[in-house]
């Protein structure tokens, strides 16, 4: 089958042609980000976003183009992206000095409002989940509660491991507008 063919069932949202899309360009993108990163981790998560973003706007991919091309791009932009989100968190941070002195002052243990409040927020948290569809709330559930790994998940739905990552990644960009859009 023709990369064309596939691209075109993907538009229709075609799982089968997703799969077949991952596939075939995941070496592809991860290889141009492990070059740019020099971590496999990282080149990992921007690779999983990249296929993410990718398949959110496959409609508006235009067959001129080499899907290749278009799938560097948006990881080229993703990583970017991620590097402009690390450096305004650098600079917030404070420094090494500081740190130790706080560290030095603070107690480890949570506060009673700590807890209060960590009590509150994760049952607000689990009703948000629930706003999800069954099979978004299934991966969070399995990976950040029952703190499965992606392979332990990738078992327990019976997915291949990426889809679980893919999964994963909408499922908290979902999660993320719910609690947005209550602010």
């Amino acid at each position: 089958m023709e990369i064309n063919d596939v691209i075109q069932k993907a538009k229709q949202n075609d799982q089968i042609a997703f799969k077949l899309l991952l596939h075939t360009f995941w070496n592809d993108v991860y290889g141009f980000l492990i070059k740019r990163l020099h971590n496999e981790n990282d080149a990992e998560d921007i690779t999983i976003q990249t296929f993410s973003k990718a398949f959110e706007k496959i409609k508006t991919f235009d067959e001129k183009f080499k899907f290749k091309t278009w799938l560097i791009t948006i990881a080229k932009n993703t990583h970017s992206d991620s590097l402009r989100k690390q450096k305004i968190s650098f600079c917030n941070q404070t420094s090494e000095k500081e740190q130790d002195r706080l560290y030095w002052i603070m107690d480890e243990g949570p506060s009673p409002e700590d807890k209060l409040i960590t009590k509150q927020n994760l049952a607000e948290l689990l009703k948000d989940i629930k706003k999800l569809r069954p099979h978004y709330q299934q991966v969070i559930n399995l990976r950040y509660f029952q703190e499965l790994s992606y392979n332990e998940i990738s078992k327990e739905i019976q997915a291949p491991v990426n889809n679980v990552k893919i999964k994963l990644l909408r499922a908290k960009k979902l999660l993320a507008e719910i609690i947005l859009s209550k602010k």
